[in-house]
């Protein structure tokens, strides 16, 4: 792997080019939902994002920027806001989830192109989200790809421990019976790619178009530069063509 200079602060990872024989072996495919499936340049998550701060302003009592700094925080101490909240707040998952989900899934378009590659992939393909079932489901319908995945395995299904934790890695492989040696995982965050890693899998994070780093949280790009990451992508279409067999 080799890292090229963006600016002062920020540096940018590189991979060799990905080939049909670098995954010619994997038969089951699992991927991260937002920021993933589709690109982050659509804005979508950051309607969440904001009903995420509005839930806790409320729940708090806080004004909006407070709001904002209390989500951050529980997102990167705990894993998602939800799982913070939980803990500290005991509040109810479920209305959080469906106040937090309640968004306008028309400004996704659908992408037939994504849905014929993910279509071509040999093998079984699942969703792998610390988003809700609902979501996951009304997001694939609107993108056009839903019926190409065999599951949607959801923070709900993962007893609302979200990913990176292993425990949840193991769930999911132990319900639809993965064999990690034939697996890849596609993530949008580094973090989240280092137990798939451990435990065989390929892996690739998808980066936001032309390698930009300047987009989020400073934090949540970290680990991009670590062995666990087997190859990076800005555009998830383009890569899954170039590893097609056929």
């Amino acid at each position: 792997m080799r890292k090229e200079a963006m600016n002062e602060q920020t540096t940018i990872l590189r991979t060799a080019d990905a080939t049909p024989q670098d995954f010619s072996h994997v038969h089951t495919w699992v991927f991260d939902l937002d920021n993933t499936l589709y690109p982050r340049r659509t804005d979508l998550f950051r309607q969440i994002d904001e009903r995420m701060t509005s839930f806790v302003g409320e729940l708090l009592g806080v004004a909006p920027d407070e709001a904002k700094d209390v989500q951050k925080r529980y997102y990167r101490e705990y894993g998602t806001t939800l799982r913070g909240l939980m803990s500290v707040h005991d509040i109810d998952p479920d209305a959080f989830l469906r106040y937090v989900h309640n968004i306008d899934y028309s400004w996704l378009s659908p992408d037939p192109e994504l849905g014929a590659e993910i279509a071509a992939l040999p093998g079984r393909k699942f969703i792998f989200t610390n988003g809700d079932r609902g979501h996951a489901e009304r997001t694939a319908r609107q993108l056009g790809i839903f019926e190409h995945f065999e599951d949607v395995f959801d923070i709900v299904a993962a007893g609302l421990v979200p990913k990176p934790a292993a425990v949840t890695y193991d769930k999911f492989m132990a319900l639809h019976r993965v064999d990690t040696a034939h697996a890849a995982m596609f993530e949008d965050l580094a973090r989240n790619l280092e137990v798939p890693k451990a435990l065989g899998m390929r892996t690739v994070l998808i980066v936001p178009e032309n390698f930009e780093t300047a987009i989020g949280d400073a934090w949540e790009h970290e680990g991009r530069e670590g062995e666990h990451i087997d190859f990076v992508t800005d555009n998830l279409t383009t890569f899954l063509r170039s590893i097609r067999t056929a």
